[in-house]
């Protein structure tokens, strides 16, 4: 049998390896415990599940495109390689000074978090560059040709290059990678101006070194995957899901390996988007929860929020300005150490809490039986009935009720006077507490109501969490497509190829200067077109432009969107308009009065966005077969139901399931609460809506 179209969607997560193959028409997916030694493991595992299920080799598969939380990992776990940082004199402390900022105003003993590099192994150079990007003081060679050779002596693999104002200058940085080249050509070596071109040096100094940080390791473990793949028979090219939501060839991840932190949320997103064209919802809350942590994204006008600034590895109670900020192209969600592996514990004010240190898959929680002794949240949704313990990820692992009952009583129960299932109903309460409320944060930091957004949840856990969240939120309709426990894989194959390059050139309206302009956004539309045609030579290609603006004296800026024309034929009357316009619907308000200057400027370059054709919604029709009932904790109620249980795979088009009850598959389980009714779409997708609410209109309203 000739398969002109076999594509693999990879996701590693902190728990799971999911694995999406679609030939042609048909969908296969898996899920098996990620393999920490040797990531590649698990995806080899995979890979030949997915093509048995399909009745293929793996020698047929066309494309695959992989994301991994392995750069967010070795960030946070400290596990990259021996990295020096070289820096201009005086700029030595910028990582470990950050700016000074305190996240927590009234903790008096605030503990910052430690810099990615200690100070001994921060290097300088007696050079500057001005911010006109003008040479202040010349650099020697001599002096690189020096720093190199002590850092040569202290044996490191890898260097990160970050100078003063470089974005706008970058020879200084460029004669230091030279003398690297020729002292040290086994090291690896980052550019600030290459890897990070923009303003506000703590960011960008952090950005390169992280980048650095993970080069080697990124490097040797996409070198293996490809080996390993090579000699199962596959010989398609290997793409990555980068953080703003698009895909990038496997050369260019390891060059640039910080780009793909937050590669399987970004996955996530873009499938939730697709959903969202589909069912043409505008407004659409993205709730992603696997193993590890959740994430939370807002999708307007079926586009995920981007931003250009995010942090990773916070150590305070995920707190903004906690972690550590990469200054990349990144799609703008909330993250919480809230997954099915997240462990509780009593704090010293007997209150339950959860995360964000998980149990991952090894040993994962109490109920896998590989020696975790702590309850994690997936104990907790195992004896509120919400889990099968015999058909837990499609029957693979089974599950041990009592160990999680032990381990809920040990840990919270004997602490608080509780027993197993009341232990268990806390933990579930404060997991989805604590999702929530950073859903509405996040919510009214982008000035937006939920209760007029609709929910799309997806990853192993979420669709047993969503629709208690949605009661908290005040959210009405709950979509789960189809495919949800492999989400983020499955959106791996729906992103487009595509590259954002920006940079930092200062200008005020007063100044305007449209010809520096038009020659900037030129020269990083080429720049961007150049990555992507490495992954697809023959696609057609366009370019999204922004400039990112605010008055005269404010700290942060707000991306304005340019269209080709305004980009090309730039004029200051309509680029105040714009931003006043932005400005406006987002504060409420212009400022008269104040000068208004550009930061930043971007170009992405993609390949067009595939056609989505629109679902035709269901009209109920009947109830769905009920296979058989237990007992499952509804919330609203604090009692335990006896519940229908119905199998997914059962329920055609229009049928309904009233809650409480579970729909069951092979990767998830989605929870019906008491206030809702479940109904499956044409499309597969369960839709779950608040009793009494008319279904049809409120589907197409």
């Amino acid at each position: 049998m000739h398969i002109s179209s076999a594509r693999l969607g990879v996701d590693i997560g902190g728990t799971f390896t999911d694995v999406v193959l679609e030939v042609e028409d048909a969908t296969f997916s898996t899920k098996v415990l990620t393999t920490y030694v040797a990531p590649e493991n698990a995806i080899i595992d995979g890979m030949h599940q997915v093509c048995a299920k399909a009745g293929i080799t793996p020698a047929a598969i066309t494309q695959i495109i992989h994301g991994t939380t392995l750069a967010t990992n070795a960030l946070i776990e400290r596990r990259g390689a021996k990295t020096a940082l070289i820096t201009t004199e005086g700029f030595r402390d910028v990582i470990e000074m950050r700016t000074e900022s305190r996240f927590e105003q009234y903790d008096l003993n605030l503990t910052l978090p430690e810099p990615l590099l200690p100070r001994q192994m921060r290097y300088t150079l007696t050079e500057r560059v001005d911010a006109q990007g003008a040479i202040l003081v010349p650099l020697t060679r001599a002096d690189v040709e020096d720093v190199v050779a002590r850092i040569k002596t202290a044996g490191y693999e890898s260097v990160a290059v970050g100078l003063i104002h470089s974005y706008l200058n970058n020879s200084h940085e460029q004669l230091v990678r030279d003398v690297l080249a020729e002292m040290m050509p086994d090291a690896m070596v980052s550019l600030s101006s290459e890897v990070s071109p923009q303003m506000r040096e703590y960011e960008r100094f952090n950005t390169v070194v992280a980048n650095a940080y993970i080069k080697p390791l990124m490097k040797s473990y996409l070198g293996r995957l490809e080996g390993r793949l090579a000699d199962e028979g596959v010989s398609c090219n290997i793409f990555l899901m980068h953080s703003g939501g698009g895909i990038i060839s496997i050369e260019s991840a390891a060059e640039f390996p910080v780009r793909l932190v937050e590669s399987g949320p970004a996955g996530g997103a873009v499938f939730a988007a697709h959903i969202a064209a589909r069912y043409g919802l505008d407004k659409v809350l993205s709730f992603d929860m696997g193993g590890t942590t959740a994430k939370i994204c807002l999708i307007k006008n079926q586009t995920p929020k981007t931003s250009r600034v995010f942090e990773v590895a916070r150590t305070y109670r995920f707190k903004k300005g906690s972690g550590m900020p990469i200054s990349i192209p990144v799609i703008d969600m909330v993250e919480i150490g809230a997954g099915g592996g997240s462990l509780a514990h009593v704090d010293a004010m007997h209150q339950i809490r959860v995360g964000p240190e998980s149990a991952g898959s090894e040993p994962g929680p109490a109920c896998y039986g590989r020696g975790g002794l702590k309850p994690a949240v997936t104990d907790a949704d195992l004896v509120l009935g919400k889990l099968d313990p015999d058909n837990f990820a499609g029957g693979s692992i089974t599950l041990d009720t009592d160990s999680s009952k032990n381990a809920l009583t040990s840990v919270l129960g004997d602490v608080l006077d509780m027993d197993a299932a009341t232990s268990a109903f806390g933990l579930a309460e404060v997991v989805d507490e604590n999702m929530a409320n950073a859903a509405r944060v996040h919510a009214v930091e982008n000035g937006e109501d939920l209760s007029q957004y609709t929910m799309i949840a997806f990853g192993g856990a979420a669709p047993l969490h969503a629709g208690r969240l949605c009661e908290k939120l005040g959210v009405n309709r709950l979509l789960v497509p189809p495919g949800a426990g492999v989400g983020s894989a499955i959106g791996f194959l729906r992103a487009p190829f595509s590259f954002e390059a920006n940079r930092s050139v200062y200008m005020r309206l007063s100044d305007f200067d449209a010809g520096r302009i038009k020659r900037l956004l030129g020269e990083l539309q080429s720049e961007a077109t150049g990555f992507v045609r490495t992954c697809a030579p023959d696609a057609t290609i366009l370019s999204e432009y922004k400039a990112y603006m605010r008055y005269s004296g404010q700290g942060w800026e707000i991306p304005i969107i340019l269209d080709v024309d305004e980009a090309t034929n730039p004029d200051v009357a309509t680029f105040q308009r714009l931003f006043e316009e932005d400005y406006a619907k987002l504060f409420g308000r212009k400022v008269e009065g104040l000068d208004i200057e550009i930061t930043v400027w971007s170009v992405n370059a993609t390949t067009p966005p595939e056609k989505i054709a629109r679902v035709a919604t269901a009209e109920p029709a009947g109830t769905a077969p009920i296979t058989t009932h237990r007992a499952l904790f509804d919330p609203a109620l604090a009692a335990l139901q006896n519940s229908a249980v119905i199998l997914r795979q059962e329920m055609r088009e229009g049928m309904q399931a009233v809650g409480p009850a579970a729909i069951t598959e092979d990767e998830t389980t989605i929870i019906v609460p008491s206030s809702r009714t479940a109904l499956r779409q044409p499309d597969g997708c369960i839709d779950v809506l608040v009793h009494g609410k008319d279904a049809v209109n409120e589907m197409k309203g």
